[in-house]
């Protein structure tokens, strides 16, 4: 029988299970499709991001996932509604799968919009504590658990040519656990955004693979170009 995804209110410990095995399936099509993104980021001519998007979409798509006929919306690139199967339970969920792409430098971060996550971003910024809503739903349909992950895609300009060094790859908690990975703006997975609110911009924040991996070492994994192996980071 599928449970009821309003029970994990009550149940934490169930709910970062899904995230983690929903983490674990993106990591492993990403890692299957690594050296064939190494080679479309070299020599595609496309903008980073859409390229990374592409990548993503088709990793996914080769690995292949349980579906069910329900239409997602929001500004993610990959959406699948589908059962998630474990051991102990079977739930219906919402998988989100948005791809970022910057240069080494900015591999710290990975930037979000509101409709991107279901937490409250607290934080402080300019000395002022703030707390944004996430606009995306912790269930959606009061049927399907909503999960978001984030590919990263850690790359470097040579001689003209875009090469990808490693790919950073993070589960973002879902709104139910905002008093584990958020509770209050001094405690927080989140730094101030690339946003200008003098200019009227949309919010944005960024989310820390640092102090993520700080909160749930799991929550993170890096992949490391070929001939490099992966290794799980529990």
């Amino acid at each position: 029988m599928l449970i009821n995804p309003n029970t994990l209110q009550d149940n934490l410990e169930r709910l970062e299970a899904i995230e983690k095995a929903s983490l674990r399936l993106v990591v492993q099509a990403i890692y299957d499709f690594r050296e064939s993104a190494k080679e479309i980021f070299e020599f595609e001519s496309d903008l980073v991001a859409d390229i990374g998007e592409d990548i993503t979409r088709e990793a996914l798509d080769k690995l292949g996932v349980s579906k069910i006929e329900q239409r997602l919306f929001g500004k993610i690139d990959y959406k699948k509604a589908r059962y998630l199967f474990q051991p102990d339970f079977a739930i219906k969920q919402a998988l989100f799968v948005d791809s970022k792409a910057e240069k080494i430098s900015g591999r710290g971060t990975a930037t979000l919009q509101t409709s991107q996550f279901s937490l409250i971003v607290k934080q402080f910024r300019a000395n002022e504590h703030i707390e944004v809503k996430g606009k995306l739903p912790c269930i959606i349909d009061n049927s399907f658990i909503t999960t978001t992950i984030f590919v990263k895609y850690n790359y470097e300009e040579i001689k003209g040519k875009n090469i990808l060094n490693d790919i950073t790859i993070a589960a973002l908690p879902n709104g139910f656990l905002q008093n584990i990975y958020n509770p209050t703006a001094q405690d927080t997975i989140f730094v101030a955004g690339r946003n200008a609110p003098t200019r009227d911009e949309e919010f944005r924040v960024r989310l820390s693979f640092s102090r993520l991996k700080a909160k749930a070492k799991w929550r993170v994994q890096n992949i490391q170009m070929s001939p490099n192996e992966f290794h799980w980071d529990e």
